[in-house]
């Protein structure tokens, strides 16, 4: 019997930074990055990156240890994430708008043993790092003096970090073990750290670029935060292929990058329902060229038909991919383009190399058109919560093959007779009202379908007669006016009675995640 090496080489067992290294090799000079007015290859990516894994070997840094990026999207960001990879560690994202004290709570969940962050947010991290008994390390980038490094946890320049040169430390990992934490915000308790290992990220990336027909040529947009991992993906999608991203902070200035899109010639453009909303008002789009765009992409909530309406419209040529999916595993369902007129509403089938199915209550198979839990089986679930076994129970539990768990999403949905999947609503979000349930999905694709509005959420309310009561908050569209009885009249047209909203809030606007999605915690 031959011993395993102690030390595995790139041959052996594929890893996720091999989509960089094999980029850089294959397409040394060619742009990889584009980001703040300033264009990186694959070469200097890979280079930097090697260089910063040699240096947190170098800090102490090893196999399963983890590292935090504190960090918007930037070049910086970027390199930190392969770079923590190639030291075999893990690292995990954390969006820049992140308080302090949720800062520090992730740095001791997870035991952090290095901090990256940036110097226009230390006004958050030096308050995070005081209470982080585990963080050796704090890598700065940016206008950060040596008094104020004296200041932190082993604080050190990012110039530094990345100053040296060589190959990357030898690999030690296999591929199932984790790659990456990402903390999901959650709508009650405190943040979950989903574990990913290098499998479950590798195969995610094969799935959708397989499906979305990827290619070398392609340029991606990364306006999605990194932290959120539908922005994560597309870099780790873009290098799988060679392709180039175009790194964006954030959709705040919808202008400047629609002009950033038409210069850069990109093909690939994935959104989320706010930044559709936006596109959808905005006057002045038809006069940026976006005919080189080839695919358009949403996720992290279902696309309202009206939003599919604004993407047919700006976008002609260009395939629409209505997708769900959930942090827990990346990604569960597509529709195929050519189906979205039939099927408008649907989230489609399971990607490639996952199944799916749906229960109800008593964990039996539910058959056509009725609506129960969804239920996802394959390479792209999770490893579990980190340091959560209770937690990890009620979503991980065991398949219908030995020895195999598989993951209950907590989402209501249902398939239609051909097998086509549809989001009914989260477990957690239904309303009981007279005795029915009420998915606040429906209602809100009921109001988002009114001429006039721009973005509504619907939530239950305590009511001393009907148990719930169904309240909608409405945004309406620039120039729209509108009064509770209009909207009322419009739902009782579309909805069953028990459906239609009692009451009706107008608002400027509504409270978001970092990640782009309404968000409906303190609405009431």
């Amino acid at each position: 019997m031959i011993p395993v090496p102690p030390v595995l080489h790139d041959a052996v067992t594929p890893l996720l930074h091999d989509h960089l290294i094999a980029s850089a090799r294959h397409l040394p000079d060619k742009v990889a990055l584009v980001s703040q007015k300033k264009r990186y290859s694959y070469r200097e990516l890979d280079e930097r990156s090697d260089a910063l894994a040699l240096f947190l070997e170098r800090k102490g840094v090893e196999r399963g240890d983890r590292v935090v990026v504190f960090g918007d999207n930037t070049v910086e960001t970027v390199i930190a994430f392969w770079g923590i990879l190639k030291a075999n560690a893990i690292v995990s994202i954390v969006n820049p708008l992140t308080k302090a004290d949720k800062l520090r709570y992730l740095l001791n969940d997870c035991r952090a043993k290095v901090l990256i962050s940036d110097a226009h947010i230390s006004g958050v991290f030096e308050q995070a790092v005081q209470e982080a008994p585990h963080l050796q390390t704090t890598i700065v980038s940016g206008e950060y003096g040596a008094d104020k490094l004296a200041n932190v946890p082993g604080g050190v320049a990012w110039s530094s970090a990345i100053e040296g040169s060589g190959p990357a430390p030898r690999r030690r990992c296999i591929d199932i073990d984790l790659a990456s934490i990402i903390y999901t915000s959650g709508s009650t308790g405190d943040p979950k750290g989903v574990m990913l290992t290098h499998r479950n990220m590798l195969t995610a990336a094969a799935s959708i670029t397989t499906y979305l027909e990827n290619v070398e040529d392609d340029v991606i947009l990364g306006a999605l935060p990194l932290a959120f991992d539908y922005g994560l993906y597309q870099m780790i999608m873009a290098f799988r292929m060679g392709a180039r991203l175009v790194l964006e902070r954030s959709f705040a200035y919808p202008a400047q990058v629609l002009k950033l899109m038409a210069e850069e010639g990109v093909t690939g453009f994935p959104g989320v329902p706010t930044i559709f909303a936006i596109l959808a008002e905005m006057k002045s789009i038809k006069q940026f060229d976006l005919s080189k765009i080839r695919y358009v992409t949403n996720t992290a909530a279902a696309l309202a038909e009206k939003h599919i309406r604004v993407l047919w419209d700006l976008f002609p040529t260009a395939r629409i991919y209505s997708m769900y999916g959930l942090t827990e595993c990346k990604r569960c369902t597509y529709l195929p383009p050519h189906l979205l007129k039939e099927k408008i509403t649907s989230v489609g089938i399971a990607i490639p190399n996952t199944e799916l199915w749906i229960v109800d209550e008593n964990d039996n198979k539910v058959g056509p058109n009725q609506v129960g839990q969804l239920v996802i089986r394959g390479a792209t679930v999770m490893k579990g919560y980190w340091e959560k076994p209770e937690e990890t129970a009620k979503k991980l539990r065991p398949g219908p093959l030995p020895g195999e768990q598989v993951l209950y999403t907590g989402d209501f949905c249902r398939l239609d007779e051909e097998g086509y999947l549809y989001f009914v609503g989260r477990m957690d979000d239904i309303i009981k009202s007279r005795g029915e349930k009420v998915a606040p999905k429906e209602v809100e694709a009921a109001i988002y379908n009114i001429s006039g509005v721009k973005e509504c959420a619907v939530i239950g309310v305590e009511d001393a007669i009907l148990g719930q009561a169904v309240k909608a908050f409405v945004v309406l569209e620039q120039g729209t006016t509108m009064t509770d009885k209009n909207v009322i009249f419009e739902c009782q047209q579309r909805l069953e009675n028990f459906m239609v909203p009692k009451f009706v809030e107008f608002v400027p606007e509504l409270p978001k995640t970092t990640t782009g999605k309404i968000k409906k915690t303190g609405l009431s």
